[in-house]
């Protein structure tokens, strides 16, 4: 037997360098178990991954860790971890399992169906690339799908569409850079698995949400090339494509699911953690029953030290190595969740996760809910995170949706323009003043729900193409049909529907805080009213580049409002304001009524007084000053407003209006007026002024 590695001093820290670290003259392995009675590595000696050629037994040392050493562990080696221990409820050993390092930078599947590590080659020229740095201000996410968002896109070259080379073609790059996004946010890259029930199904697992492996890009989405090559260059392929969106400018985040694993629940399949340690990895109960607090089967235990390491080694490991700009945690809270199961905001995962010096810099943002007992964290992250704002994805859909419904059925809608001010203005409510209006990343739709075009077009889920009798999927989606639910060719009901759309991404562009807008959503996708497209890799799923003239003309709207966001500091405010104070890099807010006067407190959660002016003034630091005036007309009928007079304001430009159909009017007759003149505002709608 080989040589095992000395037993590290106690100085050291005991955790260092899990996984396979290799030489040119071998490699080491080290590998974690509290409970295990002895853990060997198997070396294979075939492409299919099934013919053991060796095992070495490992020796345990500090820390829980077993380790050892074999020549034959050198880049491109296959192998995979067998332990035993103990039997009892909260224990599945098997000695004669193959199971994957939770450490492994790569991963096979071998022709019996299981699955292996790899050792890669971890070479790569960025040829001085950098991170953009963009600052979270300057921030636009464009959440997508890796593989979706070219797999039908005719200017990529065939080979290409739905892989890492394909986001990186310059046709990609050019369409990103040229809407206006500053980053992409990947659906799961990690490599996943489907669920059992899916495969019996007959269905596959498309978000990627059933995680395998933390530290192993998912090869489906390489190219044919680098699949048949091996996980070395499916990993340099996803370091290309990275190297080549930072080029242009273009950050990447991914969306990282620590909470659960693909095990599923205590009768899933064994792959990795179960069988080395099931005890320490998952929170259980003591009769072996799993505490599940993500609705996926199994819970990550994140109140023990091996777990938060995991973590905290998986986010290093993207962030430096392979220049990964932030990380989108998928339901957050599980990570937070102490010894009790409570969710502790002051948890030392999620304070670590900020301050650990080498993620400096890293964004980090929260899906701020999951499924246990207190689940919903909203605001409640420490300093340095930033949240999915749900209050405001529900809010903003609520006044141009179902309130507008409301006001069409009974004549008078529900609420007032208050809460969707305060929304509009970063959500001061939601989160803590030294967090500021950055905390809150602002989103009308995202990967999981309606589509934008869909909130417009349906009233209730059309989920029965997922297999599950359409149970699967929310039902309170917030969105209005304008009187017929899914397609029509009725004019009427097609421009309402088309209105809505430009005003939902008027609010979202023009919002203190950072947008994320959803792939397809700035041309008006849409999923047929499927609201949970999680198990379709198909054109279902897919971005469609066949568009109508009306998809082009919302696609220039979205690249319009974009630019005017980046062109008004006013409207990307970096701290809250004091009210009589000048806070640097904040934004001074005066809110007035439809006649012009300071918004009332009994205007401001009215119902019948949906008609808001909010003037918005920059307070410097970085950039030149600058000042805008906002309309927001809530009711159907149209309204005149008299634009506010203020110190400083001596003209106003109209530089958008939602109720112009595509761009901009080509007449440009009447789009600057003094501070007291009328304007006239469509019914349901937006104006854009700039203040001089």
């Amino acid at each position: 037997m080989p040589d095992t590695e000395p037993s590290a001093p106690a100085s050291q820290d005991p955790l260092r360098d899990l996984g396979v670290t290799a030489t040119i003259d071998g490699g080491t392995i080290r590998a974690w178990s509290a409970t295990a009675t002895s853990v060997e590595v198997c070396l294979f000696s075939d492409s299919g991954a099934e013919h053991v050629a060796e095992c070495i037994t490992l020796e345990p040392g500090p820390g829980s860790v077993w380790s050892g050493f074999s020549p034959g562990l050198a880049v491109g080696a296959t192998y995979s971890v067998r332990a035993d221990g103990p039997s009892g409820p909260t224990h599945r050993f098997d000695r004669e399992r193959h199971l994957l390092d939770p450490w492994s930078r790569g991963v096979v599947e071998s022709r019996d169906g299981g699955v292996r590590s790899v050792v890669t080659d971890e070479a790569f020229d960025w040829n001085g690339a950098r991170k953009p740095g963009t600052p979270l201000d300057h921030t636009v996410i464009y959440e997508m799908h890796a593989a979706g968002f070219t797999k039908l896109n005719p200017a990529v070259p065939a080979e290409l569409r739905g892989t890492y080379a394909g986001l990186a073609h310059e046709n990609s790059i050019a369409y990103l850079r040229d809407l206006g996004v500053t980053a992409v946010e990947l659906l799961p890259v990690h490599r996943f698995t489907s669920e059992e029930r899916l495969v019996q199904q007959g269905l596959r697992n498309y978000w990627g949400y059933n995680t395998l492996s933390f530290f192993s890009p998912h090869a489906d989405y390489a190219s044919p090339g680098a699949r048949l090559s091996g996980p070395s260059a499916v990993l340099r392929e996803f370091k290309g494509m990275v190297k080549l969106l930072h080029e242009a400018g273009i950050e990447v985040i991914l969306d990282v699911v620590f909470n659960h694993t693909g095990e599923e629940g205590p009768n899933g399949p064994t792959t990795s953690f179960r069988g080395l340690d099931n005890a320490h990895y998952y929170r259980q109960m003591p009769d072996g029953d799993y505490i599940d607090v993500t609705g996926c089967g199994n819970t990550l235990d994140f109140s023990r030290e091996i777990t938060q390491r995991l973590v905290l080694d998986s986010l290093r490991y993207w962030a430096n190595d392979v220049q990964i700009d932030g990380f989108r945690f998928d339901l957050a809270p599980a990570l937070g969740r102490d010894t009790d199961v409570h969710f502790d905001p002051r948890h030392p995962l999620l304070t670590a996760i900020v301050s650990d010096p080498t993620l400096a810099g890293v964004k980090m943002i929260a899906e701020p809910w999951d499924v246990g007992m207190g689940g919903w964290q909203t605001g409640s992250f420490p300093t340095g995170w930033s949240e999915w704002n749900d209050g405001y994805r529900d809010r903003m859909r609520d006044f141009w949706l179902t309130d507008i419904a409301a006001e069409r059925a009974h004549g008078e809608a529900p609420h007032g323009i208050g809460g969707m001010a305060r929304r509009l203005a970063g959500s001061a409510h939601a989160f803590a003043h030294e967090r500021g209006p950055l905390a809150s990343v602002n989103f009308v739709t995202a990967h999981d729900g309606f589509t934008l075009a869909d909130l417009t077009a349906y009233n209730q889920k059309h989920n029965l193409a997922n297999g599950e009798g359409n149970r699967d999927g929310t039902d309170d989606n917030h969105s209005h049909n304008h009187g017929v639910e899914g397609p029509t060719d009725d004019p009427a009901v097609t421009d309402a529907r088309r209105l809505t759309m430009r005003n939902l991404l008027g609010t979202l562009a023009l919002s203190a805080g950072v947008p994320m807008l959803t792939a397809g959503d700035e041309f008006g996708r849409s999923q047929h009213g499927n609201n949970n497209g999680y198990c379709h890799d198909d054109d279902l799923t897919w971005l469609s580049w066949d568009h109508e003239p009306w998809q082009r003309d919302l696609a220039e709207v979205t690249r319009t409002l974009l630019r005017l966001r980046r062109e008004n500091p006013a409207l990307r405010p970096v701290r809250f304001g004091v009210l009589g104070e000048s806070t640097p890099s904040a934004t001074e807010m005066d809110w007035f009524g439809s006649d012009g006067a300071a918004m009332s407190s009994e205007n401001w959660d009215a119902p019948g007084s949906r008609t808001l002016q909010y003037l918005a003034s920059s307070t410097p630091e970085h950039e030149d000053f600058n000042r805008i005036l906002l309309v927001v007309h809530g009711r159907t009928s149209p309204t005149t407003v008299v634009l506010p007079r203020h110190e400083g304001v001596a003209s106003y430009r109209l530089l958008w209006d939602s109720a112009w159909p595509s761009d901009q009017p080509e007449d440009d007759e009447g789009r600057t007026a003094s501070p007291g003149d009328t304007r006239e505002v469509s019914g349901t709608s937006i104006q854009l002024y700039r203040a001089a």
